[in-house]
């Protein structure tokens, strides 16, 4: 079930993919029994759905748990740049300016279309975005809520929350200045701008990500029709 499950996280397995437990079963080299149930603990994830006669298809998560899990990240993630306006040392804060200085680099070379842009590039912002994020919540000196914010990450695909800015790389600059807003906030050492800074930067990224997993699940219905009564044997 891992290996399956960090296929889907890193994208090797595309919303849309189908999986067929003969094929899997073959693939690791087991009976199909065990492949099976780790098909139906990822169904119960909300990472596959188990069509019959068809197979296991692959769908990333509701666009309403979309919503609701990104509301929730960013009122713990202001939450803890309210607390790091007070605790973040000077080492922290250059790491912070140096994390959204790679971020804003790596994303304009993106939108230029400059030379390997497209695959380091897309890495460089993505790593600089995560690290840009990280230092705010060890800012906050609070190990549980540094763990409960990335037990939040991890519900989507990593790659997935990134494609509204790979679709529409226009958003680059709201994205960029929105970095700029908490860092400052955060130089200021203001809780409650730091707090409302980032509180809004969660929530416009999570309407992207919304908006952009709804218009899969449009297309991903045409894939799986609804199921209906298996037909009695006779």
């Amino acid at each position: 079930m891992t290996e399956i499950r960090t296929r889907v996280m890193t994208g090797e397995l595309p919303i849309g993919s189908w999986l067929r437990q003969e094929a899997l079963a073959a693939e690791f080299n087991v009976s199909r029994m065990p492949v099976r149930e780790a098909l139906r603990k990822l169904e119960a994830a909300e990472i596959l759905e188990l069509i019959p006669n068809r197979g296991a298809l692959v769908r990333g998560p509701r666009v309403q748990d979309v919503r609701d899990s990104y509301v929730v990240r960013a009122d713990l993630e202001g939450l803890a740049a309210e607390i790091a306006a007070t605790r973040i040392t000077e080492e922290q804060l250059a790491e912070l300016r140096d994390a959204e200085r790679r971020f804003a680099g790596a994303a304009r070379a993106y939108l230029k279309g400059e030379p390997g842009s497209d695959s380091f590039g897309r890495s460089e912002w993505i790593g600089a975005n995560d690290t840009f994020h990280t230092v705010v919540q060890r800012a906050s000196g609070n190990p549980r809520l540094e763990r409960t914010i990335l037990d939040l990450h991890s519900i989507f695909p990593r790659f997935l929350t990134s494609q509204p800015l790979i679709e529409d790389p226009s958003r680059f600059e709201p994205n960029i200045e929105e970095h700029r807003r908490v860092r400052a906030a955060l130089e200021s050492r203001d809780p409650a701008e730091s707090r409302a800074a980032m509180t809004a930067h969660v929530l416009h990224a999570g309407e992207l990500v919304a908006d952009w997993f709804a218009r899969r699940e449009r297309a991903l219905s045409d894939l799986a029709p609804p199921a209906g009564p298996r037909p009695r044997r006779t």
